[in-house]
């Protein structure tokens, strides 16, 4: 309930490619004036107490990378700092966001934000921390038609919590609102989706004004539909869209066909029961073929498709868009062996053509070298 500290070019070997020893779920974001950043969170041996998040930056759309641009970690060693997201709103300010846990998940965790006005200058500002809501949110906000902004944020009911804080009404895939450029922020309402793992939900607005959500679930991907601007929600149920039970991204691009990037022909996955008899960190099945999708009817099919990474033990896809049509897609590869986070670009056209994918391109790797001792 603390904020974390935002460090800039930390130097300290803990923080270091060098040392780190695992990493993954990353985010990225284009600033208006082309500068790419992207995120992902690390520390200590697995996902506990003490992850921080690391920020990187690249000026020439992806070819070269910063290194450590900056760290956000929390003082207590109990608390981790993790799942975070980019986001560039419609002023043009850079948002990073985080979720703060004591633990792995103490049933209550917490939304965090600090935001930069100035993004492409050689040492942006970022305001103080703050608190914005309850649970966890790791996906892009939604602008709304009528200008609102709404931020899914959850609290788990697939996990158990580690502590009660008296949270159980609010155990489902939640939407806030901020009318106000992100001054305030409510609860605005919640979708029940059954199944669902982690959440990690999304909210487009279709052509007809209509919210739809998808959500991750053990069986595939969920979705729910709201009428009211995301006040009230269908029962959910299970969508047309299969998926491996991992994070997805959708959003609608400047043409208004909607882009999906998610796991396609993935074969097997786990199932509850497997996944259950394991610990808070798990081993997932499927987590392969990611593939850029086209939608040119509102989400009902998505017949155009472009293969990223065919690689085992890829996952976790968010997207930016730059000003002149390129996507770019970052992710995570096999977040305790390979440790990299990867991009891959493409643009509209290319999906549309079904053309040849380009090569992906290495932002970090972790290394996990151990600390030397020294005197």
């Amino acid at each position: 309930m603390t904020a974390a500290r935002i460090l800039s070019r930390p130097t300290e070997a803990v923080y270091s490619d060098r040392h780190r020893k695992w990493q993954g779920i990353p985010s990225i974001e284009r600033t208006a004036g082309g500068r790419l950043y992207v995120d992902w969170y690390s520390g200590m041996d697995t996902e506990t107490g003490g992850n921080f998040v690391v920020v990187t930056t690249s000026d020439d759309d992806g070819d070269t990378w910063s290194g450590v641009r900056f760290v956000v970690e929390h003082d207590d060693p109990e608390v981790r700092v993790y799942d975070p997201c980019l986001w560039r709103d419609p002023l043009d300010r850079l948002w990073l966001t985080w979720n703060q846990s004591r633990g792995f998940f103490d049933a209550r965790v917490g939304v965090w934000a600090a935001v930069t006005e100035n993004p492409d200058d050689d040492d942006p500002k970022w305001s103080e921390p703050r608190r914005l809501a309850n649970g966890l949110m790791m996906n892009k906000p939604t602008v709304r038609g009528d200008g609102a902004w709404l931020f899914p944020a959850a609290i788990w009911a697939c996990h158990p919590p580690t502590e009660r804080h008296g949270l159980e009404a609010e155990q489902f895939s939640n939407v806030h609102v901020t009318h106000d450029h992100g001054e305030t922020f409510a609860l605005l309402g919640s979708a029940d989706v059954p199944n669902r793992s982690f959440d990690e939900h999304m909210v487009v607005e279709k052509r007809d004004g209509t919210l739809w959500m998808l959500v991750r679930c053990f069986d595939g991907i969920g979705e729910s539909f709201s009428a009211d601007g995301g006040a009230t929600w269908s029962p959910g149920r299970r969508s047309h869209i299969d998926g491996p039970c991992s994070r997805f991204h959708i959003r609608r691009l400047p043409s208004g066909r909607l882009l999906l990037v998610n796991h396609a022909d993935f074969g097997e996955r786990r199932t509850i029961e497997e996944l259950e008899q394991q610990g808070d960190v798990k081993e997932w099945k499927g987590r392969t073929n990611l593939t850029a999708f086209l939608s040119d009817d509102d989400g009902a099919t998505w017949p155009h498709r472009l293969l990223l990474d065919d690689r085992e033990d890829i996952s976790y896809p968010d997207v930016a868009l730059g000003d002149d049509g390129e996507i770019f897609v970052v992710y995570d590869h096999d977040r305790f062996g390979d440790r990299g986070i990867y991009l891959a670009r493409c643009t509209e056209d290319e999906i549309l053509d079904g053309a040849p994918v380009r090569k992906s391109t290495l932002v970090n790797r972790a290394l996990a070298l151990p600390v030397e001792d020294r005197p």
